[in-house]
């Protein structure tokens, strides 16, 4: 199981996360709703961090062809975008950006995880988020197991350390932010007990 830890801030935070094994960072770049949100320049910064085997991920939300335009300069590994987009809208996009994509959808209900067969072939990870994009919602996660193995299903949506031996066999990688915060800042201690958690279930299988 891979794990991505989102909504990071600071260079503290991105190299604890590399340091202790995390496989994909996330930024905020253009949701100024969240208190994840940074700017362009701060994450021109971090992205500057040697990343080693970690991918840098940026989250959009709707983003605008001059955001993607944007962001497309920062070495970036993956887009994370939120969104309604065809199939043919996102091979256009990976084409124009040379980043991979991870495709958000918003699932509120059992019939929201087919969506997926939309972005299967076009996307490289499929994430399936709760509705909440910066609040964290529960939803239920055993709604992805029919979705096919060929498809790398990344989830998240209040995803906490108790869950990861339930996950470990629906989902390839969980996707966690709140549940590794202290009053809505990244929490060190937090983040490296998590991480080494996800070890040593990696380490019993």
């Amino acid at each position: 199981m891979q794990v991505k830890i989102c909504g990071l801030t600071t260079s503290e935070q991105v190299k604890t996360c590399i340091e202790y094994g995390a496989n994909f960072c996330g930024f905020i770049l253009n949701y100024k709703k969240s208190h994840r949100y940074i700017s362009y320049q701060a994450a021109e910064q971090l992205i500057k961090i040697n990343k080693k085997k970690t991918s840098y991920v940026g989250v959009l939300v709707n983003p605008t062809t001059e955001e993607l335009n944007t962001f497309s300069n920062l070495n970036l590994d993956y887009f994370q975008i939120y969104g309604d987009y065809s199939s043919k809208e996102i091979v256009q996009l990976k084409n124009k950006i040379s980043k991979k994509i991870i495709m958000a959808l918003q699932i509120k209900g059992k019939q929201d995880v087919l969506k997926y067969k939309i972005y299967e072939k076009v996307a490289d990870i499929i994430l399936f988020d709760s509705s909440g994009l910066h609040k964290s919602l529960s939803w239920d996660y055993n709604w992805i197991k029919p979705v096919p193995s060929s498809v790398l299903r990344m989830i998240a949506g209040n995803i906490n350390m108790d869950m990861l031996e339930s996950v470990k066999g629906i989902a390839d990688i969980v996707d966690v932010s709140g549940a590794l915060e202290t009053n809505k800042v990244k929490d060190i201690f937090k983040i490296k007990k998590f991480l080494d958690k996800i070890k040593k279930i990696n380490d019993q299988n």
